[in-house]
């Protein structure tokens, strides 16, 4: 393989699993007992802290990721930065900074003290949220006057810390109906759902946060924009005037046009609210069907049995996600969810719906129903910049800047096409952390940055106790090449196109992942399909 410096954490233990692990740091330890490279878990009290090596250099920082707890011990080290094992979160280890989504807030920093061949962990010193960044972007000409983002997702909210996190001062606006957003979706259909996390886990900031850190947020629908004149058009009637502004419009689902489909029991999952509903009615239900088999839909037919519902799925496909992770992976999640009791009933769709059952495109009933959920994928929410005249591409057309058509006007997540650097094609990503990158990166570019968008497409899918991770994008390949086991759920399966390996999916093999996005990101396919076998 080439030479890298990518290394893997040793004595992973999770803090989370059981109290303290690993050596009494604060007593200290041998210098010896942490080579270049490597990381050590331990703790300070009941603490638990990661100790790291380079070269000379001994950081210790928080062991614990701030997106849902992962051991950093267990993740990579790539020169001063740690990257966590399960949704590649990314952290300095000298400022305990998150510099890379998902994971918004740092962790803590302390203070190591080397002497007679030993190592020692002291001070412990704490970031703020959304504390200045330790190396801002470069930038060229004037800041903004004032920004306006259109979307309080995963990209527009992403955007605005990020530009208080880069030092502009300037007045920042979010536009966003929901009067719940900013919040994290993805466990809309994971934990929250499944009845296993609170819903006080949801907001991705306490309710005062954007108040305290001059972010405004309006709770009115933008009615139209006028691109070239940066002005924001309101349902109300009032209009608002930026220097800049980020499109960050997100997606709606895809809408059956099915008889019955209006009925009071049939529900979509995207927002906050549709989730809270979906949990309201599974508490009065003994059967459910869910319309789908996207990677929500399945999401959702997990948590509704961990509710102890019957679950019946209705898909057009002969094996679920065949298309994106061929036919291996899919008939294992497939087996995955018939283990725990599910009913699929592929190869077929719904015909209608009627107040106590389903009708299938054959004919069939599945009777008794409760709770429909519909889950036939999304479409990105473009009207506002295709009437704004912006140049289109299957989304909104950007550049590797992330700015659309018209100067000073960026669009990002759900909408965005973009020049993908390491396929060679213009793609467009429907993933909860690329529209958070993009966010963040956005906002160095509103600034004047001028940095090429570059970050590796990721995303995770959870299905009972089994998490998929995916990272790159393949839309085609030639083969996919398997190393280890699809059934033992320890795997890492290559697509193959050419000599590239445009994308990798993994179970349980937390460090080949992150070492493939790596790889992939500084080009590096030879040492990727070595590597891979």
């Amino acid at each position: 393989m080439a030479t890298t410096d990518f290394r893997v954490g040793v004595n992973g233990m999770s803090a989370e699993q059981g109290g303290p692990t690993g050596p009494d740091l604060a007593s200290g330890i041998d210098l010896t007992e942490i080579a270049d490279g490597a990381m050590l878990q331990g703790h300070v009290g009941d603490e638990a802290v990661l100790l790291a090596r380079h070269g000379d250099e001994i950081f210790a920082i928080g062991a614990t990721c701030t997106h849902y707890g992962g051991p950093l011990a267990e993740g990579l080290m790539v020169g001063d930065k740690v990257h966590c094992p399960w949704h590649h979160a990314c952290f300095s280890l000298r400022t305990g900074e998150a510099l890379q989504a998902p994971a918004l807030n740092p962790v803590p920093c302390w203070k190591v003290v080397q002497s007679d061949g030993k190592v020692r962990v002291t001070k412990k010193s704490e970031r703020a949220p959304l504390e200045a960044a330790s190396s801002p972007a470069p930038r060229k000409g004037e800041p903004p006057k004032s920004i306006g983002i259109i979307g309080a997702g995963a990209a527009g909210s992403a955007c605005a810390e990020m530009l208080r996190r880069q030092g502009y001062d300037g007045p920042i606006t979010m536009f966003d109906p929901d009067p719940a957003a900013p919040y994290d979706r993805p466990n809309l259909s994971k934990d929250y759902l499944a009845g296993n996390a609170p819903e006080e886990w949801i907001p991705l900031r306490p309710s005062d946060f954007y108040e305290k850190h001059g972010i405004e947020l309006v709770r009115e629908p933008v009615a139209s924009l006028d691109a070239k004149a940066k002005r924001i058009a309101l349902q109300n009637g009032k209009t608002r005037d930026f220097d800049r502004i980020l499109l960050a419009t997100g997606a709606d689902p895809v809408k059956l046009q099915l008889p019955g489909s209006d009925l009071s029991h049939v529900h979509y999952l995207r927002s906050l609210d549709d989730s809270r509903a979906i949990i309201a009615a599974a508490k009065q239900s003994k059967k459910a069907v869910v319309i789908g088999g996207s990677f929500i839909g399945l999401e959702v037919a997990a948590s509704l049995r961990a509710r102890e519902l019957e679950v019946h799925v209705v898909a057009p496909e002969t094996i679920p996600f065949e298309k994106i992770l061929g036919r291996e992976l899919g008939e294992f999640i497939r087996q995955l969810h018939e283990e725990k009791g599910v009913n699929f009933h592929l190869g077929r769709t719904a015909k209608s719906i009627a107040a106590d059952s389903v009708t299938l495109d054959d004919g069939s009933t599945i009777a008794g129903v409760d709770l429909v959920v519909l889950g036939v994928g999304v479409r990105p929410r473009v009207k506002l910049a295709e009437d704004a005249g912006l140049a289109m591409d299957k989304g909104v057309s950007v550049s590797e800047l992330l700015e659309t058509s018209v100067p000073g006007v960026f669009a990002v997540g759900d909408i965005a096409r973009w020049p993908d650097p390491h396929t060679g094609k213009n793609i467009r990503v429907e993933h909860w952390v690329v529209a958070q990158r993009q966010g963040q990166h956005a906002a160095k570019n509103l600034l004047g940055a001028g940095e090429p968008f570059a970050a590796v497409p990721f995303f995770w899918s959870q299905h009972y106790d089994t998490v998929i991770t995916y990272v790159g994008h393949a839309d085609r390949w030639d083969s996919i090449d398997i190393q280890g086991s699809i059934p033992d759920r320890d795997c890492v399966l290559a697509y193959r196109d050419g000599k590239k390996t445009p994308a990798v999916a993994a179970i349980f093999r937390d460090v080949e992942s992150l070492t493939a996005e790596q790889m992939m990101e500084r080009g590096d396919w030879e040492g990727l399909r070595e590597m891979l076998g």
